[in-house]
């Protein structure tokens, strides 16, 4: 990289995603230490493949930041197209089915994870249809109904694994997309009332129709205490956990509800960790950091040089930022429990290596913006 490309890079951006991975080692370690002794008779279980795939997710973030980013507008159908394919294969016997959800493919020893590669998939494929259509984007045959019919088809796929929350996540990441592209104001609040309507529709249904773990869930989420020892236990102990860190927190390494009281907390509960060794201090400065992350994402889109760019840094930046409310909300009893990892920090080496790779392409992005990077 020469010195000018330095200068001019996003260092922000990049010190932020960084202290965030970091973040994220060192509380998978602590959260995962008592669990992994347990299950795997080794400690170091979580840490050893969290740094494997931080080491990974290094490299490409590294390596994309040095490829124009306009390659990535020349693969974005094949990436649509394979991203469909995987979606597809991992509902047939290719899959790997994991506590009742068949999420995964495993190839040459590596588990893939194909929700994560249409996270990637789709904000390029997004950005460079939206590009392209920029003029159209107005009518709704043509900037509505053809990206309306692609969500629908990547909600099922996901929907039948099943991961009813992702599939949202895919869904309304588009539809803002497809805002920022340039729909019409009344398209877009179809598309989201549309969208809001059916999840509400599909919620009312599985509480009324009593569909065995969903159902539980859902009382779970009103009333916590109702099912204390299964559905509301996660939400009780996460409680707990949030409560007794205070101002300051416990420590690192001191959290009591990691020792087997809060089910996988490396994972989806993780900010409640945070919350109980870092306390309300180390809680905040973790929210900052994805606020920082964001604001640097949408400073990238406003200074980027052409529309492609502009829409790819909208994407990452609505993707982190769903995920992060989603996950914070589910850790805090603001919503229903649903399985969304908290961006860079949950333990999942396939959702670390996508998000440095699409903040490799930002850090590229940034090189080639009208404002200074830095």
């Amino acid at each position: 990289m020469d010195k000018e490309n330095r200068q001019r890079m996003d260092l922000t951006l990049l010190l932020t995603a960084i202290l965030l991975v970091a973040i994220g080692i060192i509380m998978v370690f602590s959260a995962s230490y008592s669990y992994a002794m347990s299950n795997m008779g080794d400690g170091l279980f979580f840490l050893i493949r969290v740094l494997q795939w931080a080491a990974i997710g290094l490299v490409l973030m590294i390596v994309f930041s040095q490829i124009n980013y306009q390659l990535w507008k020349k693969l974005a159908n094949l990436l649509l197209l394979a991203s469909l394919v995987l979606l597809v294969l991992v509902l047939t016997p290719v899959g790997t089915e994991i506590n009742f959800a068949q999420r995964w493919i495993h190839i040459a020893g590596l588990s893939l994870m194909p929700t994560e590669v249409a996270k990637f998939s789709l904000i390029i494929f997004m950005a460079a249809s939206l590009e392209r259509k920029k003029n159209q984007m107005q009518t709704f045959d043509q900037g509505v109904i053809p990206y309306l019919l692609l969500s629908g088809a990547v909600f099922f796929l996901v929907y039948k694994q099943p991961d009813f929350s992702t599939g949202l996540v895919l869904v309304f990441l588009m539809i803002i997309m497809m805002f920022i592209g340039g729909i019409r104001i009344s398209h877009f609040a179809f598309l989201s009332l549309a969208g809001l309507g059916a999840v509400g529709s599909f919620l009312a249904y599985v509480f009324l129709s009593g569909q065995g773990y969903k159902t539980r869930r859902l009382v779970a989420y009103l009333d916590p205490w109702a099912d204390p020892s299964d559905a509301g236990l996660q939400t009780i102990q996460s409680l707990l956990a949030i409560g007794s860190g205070g101002l300051s927190g416990k420590g690192i390494g001191r959290s009591i509800q990691k020792h087997l009281h809060l089910p996988e907390p490396h994972n989806d509960f993780i900010f409640s960790i945070i919350a109980e060794e870092l306390g309300f201090i180390g809680s905040a400065f973790v929210i900052v950091l994805f606020a920082l992350f964001i604001w640097r994402c949408t400073r990238i889109a406003m200074n980027a040089p052409d529309v492609f760019g502009c829409l790819i840094a909208s994407g990452v930046a609505t993707l982190v930022g769903i995920q992060v409310i989603i996950n914070i909300g589910v850790a805090t009893s603001l919503l229903p429990v649903t399985g969304i990892p908290l961006p860079f920090i949950s333990f999942g080496g396939n959702a670390l290596v996508v998000l440095m790779a699409l903040t490799g392409i930002l850090l590229n992005i940034s090189k080639r913006s009208v404002g200074a990077g830095g």
